[in-house]
C-alpha cells in the first residue's frame, strides 16, 4: 500500500486579521495591559471602599446620639452654630476654619467639620446649640484616599480614570469568557 502526499503549490493563505478573530486578540491584550497597569489604583479604590462601608463598626467615625431631636424651623442660626463649634475646639482648629456643616435635621444637629490637619469635627444640636460631639474623624483619610481627593485635583481624574478602567476591564473580561476561542 503506498500513501500518498498532498502538496501544495501556491502561496499559503494568510489567517485573516480582521473580524472576530483581531478583535479578541486586541480585547485579550487590552485588557491584560490595562489590568496591570491599574491594579494599584483599583486595590485602593476597593480597600478604602470596605473600610469606609464598616467605619461606624471599625471605630472610625463617632455615632454621635441626639434623643431631642427637633423641628427645623426651631433652629438656631447657621452663624450661631458655627460659632458655637468654634468655641468647643482649640483656637488653632478654630482658627484654620469651617471646611463643611453637615445639617441633619432627621437627627436634629449639624456637623462642622473643620479645615485643620487633624480634621477636627463638632456636632451640635440644632436647636439649643450644646455640644454633642468634638473630636477627630479618623475616615476622612480613608475618604480622601478613595475618591483620589488626598492626591489633588489630579487624583480624582486619576480615581475616575481608574473606574473607567474597572468597566473596561469587566467588557473585556466579559468578551473573553463568552468567545475564549476567537483569540486564536
Amino acid at each position: 500500500m503506498q500513501t500518498t502526499k498532498t502538496v501544495r503549490t501556491g502561496p499559503a493563505e494568510p489567517r485573516p486579521k480582521g473580524g472576530r478573530r483581531g478583535w479578541a486578540r486586541w480585547m485579550f491584550y487590552s485588557h491584560l495591559w490595562l489590568g496591570v497597569a491599574t491594579t494599584g489604583i483599583v486595590l485602593i479604590i476597593c480597600v478604602t471602599g470596605v473600610l469606609l462601608n464598616h467605619k461606624r463598626p471599625l471605630g472610625l467615625m463617632p455615632d454621635v446620639q441626639n434623643p431631642r431631636a427637633g423641628e427645623l424651623g426651631a433652629s438656631l442660626p447657621i452663624a450661631e452654630l458655627a460659632r458655637r463649634a468654634e468655641g468647643a475646639v482649640p483656637a488653632p482648629v478654630a482658627a484654620a476654619g469651617i471646611d463643611r456643616m453637615d445639617v441633619r435635621p432627621g437627627n436634629g444637629f449639624v456637623k462642622v467639620r473643620f479645615d485643620d490637619r487633624a480634621v477636627h469635627e463638632v456636632t451640635v444640636d440644632l436647636a439649643s446649640g450644646r455640644v454633642l460631639h468634638a473630636g477627630e474623624r479618623n475616615d476622612v483619610f480613608l475618604e480622601k484616599l478613595h475618591s483620589g481627593e488626598i492626591f489633588g485635583d489630579q487624583g480624582v481624574l486619576l480615581s475616575d480614570l481608574a473606574a473607567v478602567a474597572l468597566a473596561i476591564l469587566v467588557i473585556s473580561g466579559y468578551w473573553l469568557w463568552l468567545y475564549p476561542r476567537s483569540r486564536g
